[in-house]
């Protein structure tokens, strides 16, 4: 079992309220519109701050809820460096909602994939990934995740493990990414447009000051030019919007990634 970490700190510890904090954030997008996306880039702020821009990843996500059996979660490690993608070593993914199961890659799977390695201290932790937990409790309990801490690794390194993982309509990739941080708010949202046009356009790499999970973020991108993928944005703000602040802000983007159309 890998224990929550940051629950009271990012999003609540209590049961009910965190089932209905992530409720409303869900009610309030509404239905996602638009094809159901293969991937999604969402943010991994406390939820104060980006649980809105989240749910709108999560919303576009909802209309395959039921037929969802595996995420596959790629977040950036904050804390504990290492090479190439981690897995966290347990069973079990732990909120104050319950569990979600840790699926793991076939041993056939893990032998064309050298770039994974398992590391519990990296995940431990890790805010990057716990955080999304909660909104895939509550919108598809029945779902195992993959989920991947990534260090340091080239993007071709990242896509190669989500080409291996790529599945079908019950498969689909969240990438846990936020942009810019402690710029002000006029400068955050010029350069958080830049990095929102880049990833839109299927253009990278993009920087570690562009966005903290600039690593994985790149992997989705290239593996979305080697299928066709194409790119929208759901919604964008940041800290400023949201929290008040508007003197040092972080800025946060859900972008939906969709397959293109059987011939």
């Amino acid at each position: 079992m890998r224990a929550p970490a940051v629950a009271g700190y990012f999003y609540p510890a209590e049961p009910e309220v965190l089932r209905a904090q992530v409720t409303r954030f869900l009610g309030d997008v509404g239905p996602g519109s638009g094809p159901v996306p293969k991937a999604v880039i969402a943010p991994h702020a406390g939820y104060v701050y980006s649980g809105s821009t989240a749910a709108l990843a999560y919303a576009a996500l909802a209309p395959a809820r039921d037929r969802v059996a595996r995420v596959v979660l790629l977040g950036p490690t904050h804390r504990v460096a290492v090479d190439g993608l981690a897995l966290p070593e347990a069973e079990e993914l732990a909120t104050p909602l319950g569990s979600l199961h840790a699926a793991v890659p076939t041993a056939d799977e893990r032998a064309a994939l050298p770039q994974i390695v398992d590391r519990a201290d990296v995940h431990a932790q890790e805010h990057s990934l716990e955080v999304h937990l909660p909104f895939l409790q509550v919108l598809m309990p029945r779902a195992e995740v993959v989920p991947f801490a990534v260090g340091r690794a080239r993007p071709g390194t990242v896509a190669d493990v989500l080409e291996r993982l790529w599945g079908g309509p019950e498969t689909v990739i969240v990438v846990s990414s936020d942009l810019s941080h402690y710029l002000s708010y006029d400068e955050a949202r010029r350069r958080d447009a830049q990095t929102i046009a880049a990833i839109t356009d299927l253009r990278g790499p993009i920087d570690h000051e562009q966005a903290c999970g600039a690593t994985p973020v790149n992997g989705l991108l290239e593996v979305a030019r080697r299928r066709a993928l194409t790119a929208r944005l759901l919604g964008a703000c940041n800290s400023g919007d949201t929290a008040g602040d508007k003197r040092r802000v972080v800025g946060y983007a859900a972008v939906a990634f969709d397959e293109p159309e059987p011939s």
